[in-house]
């Protein structure tokens, strides 16, 4: 009933909405997106405490914590079962799926992506997943930002505007940052906005905000006392900017390597156990890795890495000797990598956004805590955390713009934004030599699918060769005649012909210019067939192959037409630089977003 309600209702709306100038409809639908976002990051983080609380809020010593080895397999198992049997889609890795949306699914997002990363995330990391929830969250606010667009028929430019308010109302709302959720749509999600388009972000991230901090209070996401800057440590802000660099360079390589190698394995049950398994011995061994770890590093921003290791069975060797807490810290910073690799390998939904916020935090303790205990200097041992929270976030998501505000956001940091600026740009430049492309980015890049900051590559990839295939040739037999051949040149409309077997197989092509001269001699109708005209394509293109490749080809055949071909050489029809060039002029003023 309520769904023939809507159905009745949508045509209505549609009119009424076609009736509003874009930009000032932008503008309304962006507060509308902006409070969907806010409201889902308030029910994820609610949900996830709900969990949290019901299964570890009575955990106080070591002897509880050998639960930690049981929740997280149990909570990726009901993701992975919830995935399997309810959504049936691959919901992983959110961001990911947003940029492969936008990119190549016409920024069209499946409306249960509205909810479904909802239940898988909140399940997943409730029960003590090492993964994050942002990913989750965002890919649920573009799906909500793009379906709001889809319902009104709105325009890829429009659809995929609306698909950044929800994704960057996500961030805001999850970590009550509207500035950090504006960056992080800029610098990761889409790349070629114009400023006309920055207002509707500015909108949707504030009015996320605002739902945040209606339902969640005013307080940040990290309370801490900031130590004062002092100018003296900035030699050792950019050292440790240089290691966050290769930090971030471990964590994108490691977790790559690690979830492919147990995505090789078929069974997915098999899969799960393994997973299951070796994340609840880390987690054991290491309590620290249980969840997103943001409790974790409260306790480190507040100098307190006491009660950050109240629940591990190494506690009083830990406070006993100076140097084994670091080690200690370094081995979780080194092994987090592993059980968010067996997290979302093994089922469960979540993200990398929090374990690289976690990892940064971390290292940073680690590295200030090696100086302090070394004698070298006195380092303020919550500012590194907090900086290197930055740190490595502009390493891994290669974005350091979002992880300087971010950071200065959710801790109050502003006062630290030097010694931010000079850690982020320091690891951004150090991983940039070694690796051109951000967690998020890298397996796309390798499809050949990502959209970038230049125009001409994003229109590349953009456009889909099997939407500009021309199917209006006359196909020619490879036995059929001079005679049958001029017959069906009189009844074409094009200059090229192909050549087939009885299977439909490209043999070559024939154009008019090869039988021009003889086409007219009836005496030759009989003695000559297509085989003696016929001459090799000069090269061949593939239904699914990408337009950047498309292109090389036709650069160097030098050719106007191509034959387009399936996987067992089967014609399909012809591709031309006319229609490419044409196609491209159109997708050009979608990209460009004036």
């Amino acid at each position: 009933m309520i769904l023939e309600a809507v159905k009745k209702i949508l045509p209505r709306i549609r009119r009424y909405a076609g009736k509003i100038p874009e930009d000032r409809l932008l503008l309304i639908l962006a507060i509308i997106v902006g409070l969907g976002s806010g409201l889902a990051a308030v029910l994820l983080k609610k949900l996830i405490h709900l969990f949290q609380w019901i299964l570890t809020g009575w955990f106080h010593t070591p002897s509880d914590s050998f639960l930690y080895f049981l929740y997280p397999g149990v909570g990726m198992l009901a993701a992975m079962l919830f995935v399997r049997y309810i959504v049936k889609d691959n919901i992983g890795h959110g961001v990911t799926r947003v940029l492969v949306a936008v990119s190549k699914n016409e920024s069209k997002i499946k409306s249960h992506n509205i909810w479904s990363s909802l239940v898988a995330s909140s399940a997943t990391i409730g029960f003590g997943g090492s993964v994050g929830a942002e990913a989750p969250i965002v890919y649920t606010g573009a799906a909500i930002g793009s379906n709001v667009a889809r319902v009104l028929g709105l325009s890829y430019k429009n659809m995929t505007i609306l698909l950044g308010c929800g994704a960057a109302g996500a961030v805001a709302g999850i970590f009550k940052a509207p500035l950090a959720g504006v960056l992080f749509t800029l610098e990761i999600l889409l790349f070629n906005m114009s400023m006309s388009s920055l207002l509707p972000f500015v909108v949707s991230s504030i009015t996320a905000t605002t739902v945040s901090y209606f339902f969640l209070g005013e307080m940040v996401q990290f309370e801490n006392t900031i130590s004062a800057f002092a100018m003296s440590n900035i030699p050792y802000y950019l050292v440790f900017g240089i290691i966050c660099g290769f930090a971030s360079l471990y964590f994108i390589k490691a977790t790559l390597n690690t979830e492919n190698k147990i995505n090789s394995i078929v069974n997915p049950y098999k899969k799960w156990l393994i997973s299951a398994l070796s994340l609840g011995f880390l987690i054991f061994v290491f309590p620290p890795l249980y969840g997103e770890g943001y409790e974790v590093l409260s306790d480190l921003l507040n100098n307190n890495p006491a009660n950050a290791i109240e629940t591990s069975f190494f506690q009083r060797y830990l406070i006993e000797q100076p140097w084994i807490l670091p080690l200690f810290f370094f081995l979780v910073f080194i092994f987090k990598v592993f059980s968010m690799s067996f997290t979302n390998a093994g089922g469960g939904v979540g993200g990398t956004f929090g374990p690289t916020l976690f990892m940064g935090g971390i290292l940073g303790f680690v590295v200030a805590r090696s100086v302090n205990l070394s004698g070298l200097a006195i380092l303020p041992e919550d500012n590194f955390v907090l900086v290197g929270m930055a740190g490595l976030m502009a390493g891994v998501m290669q974005a350091p713009l979002t992880a300087i505000f971010l950071i200065a956001e959710i801790t109050g940091g502003y006062v630290l934004l030097m010694p931010l600026i000079i850690t982020s740009a320091a690891s951004f430049a150090t991983i940039r030599i070694f690796e051109p492309y951000s967690i998020y980015t890298k397996r796309i890049a390798q499809q050949g699918a990502l959209l970038t900051h230049d125009s001409d590559h994003a229109v590349l990839t953009l456009l889909k060769t099997e939407n500009l295939i021309e199917r209006n040739f006359s196909k020619v037999r490879i036995s059929q005649s001079l005679g049958e051949l001029a017959d069906i040149i009189a009844h074409s409309k094009r200059n090229i012909f192909p050549v087939v077997d009885s299977n439909n197989i490209l043999q070559g092509i024939i154009s008019l210019d090869d039988v021009r001269e003889v086409m007219f001699d009836t005496s030759l109708y009989s003695k000559r067939n297509a085989y003696s005209f016929m001459k090799a394509a000069p090269e061949y293109v593939y239904a699914d192959e990408s337009m950047e490749s498309v292109m090389k080809k036709f650069e160097y055949t030098g050719a106007w037409n191509l034959p387009v071909v399936d996987e067992n050489k089967c014609y399909i029809g012809f591709v031309s630089k006319s229609k490419i060039f044409s196609a491209y002029r159109e997708q050009l003023q979608q990209v460009s977003h004036d």
